[in-house]
């Protein structure tokens, strides 16, 4: 697999997530993403900014277009120094929240892509990977 552009982002305020929602509508749009794939990317993407903004004290998002030869993806990784994620089953179970939210956001993001990842270690951050298949 080759990583043919690559690109990152801050999220240190609101509007990052924006910015982060828009940027990764861009590149579905250049990859030639379906628009239901690239609305579950962007609403994947959306969901983890916030998070990494509200949970993780802000962060940065890494935008990845893949090639592997016989398709194209986009892989969308985010990072925090936040405090992290004390039980990761508990944190991708729908409903559960350690704030205000409805629960969604990592179980739902885990639904809407082909590949997940999450690496977090409690006082030292959170890591999401998460990929999308054309």
């Amino acid at each position: 697999m080759v990583v043919t552009r690559s690109d990152t982002l801050p999220i240190r305020v609101e509007s990052d997530v924006v910015l982060v929602r828009q940027a990764v509508r861009k590149w579905a749009q250049e990859l030639t993403f379906s628009l239901v794939d690239q609305t579950k990317m962007v609403t994947a993407a959306s969901e983890l900014a916030r998070n990494t903004l509200t949970y993780g004290g802000g962060g940065s998002v890494l935008l990845e277009a893949l090639d592997d030869g016989i398709r194209r993806g986009l892989r969308l990784t985010f990072e925090d120094q936040g405090p992290g994620i004390p039980d990761v089953a508990l944190a991708l179970t729908d409903g559960y929240t350690s704030g205000s939210g409805l629960g969604m956001g990592l179980s739902g993001s885990k639904r809407l892509v082909n590949e997940f990842e999450i690496d977090t270690q409690v006082g030292e951050g959170t890591r999401v990977k998460v990929t999308r298949w054309k």
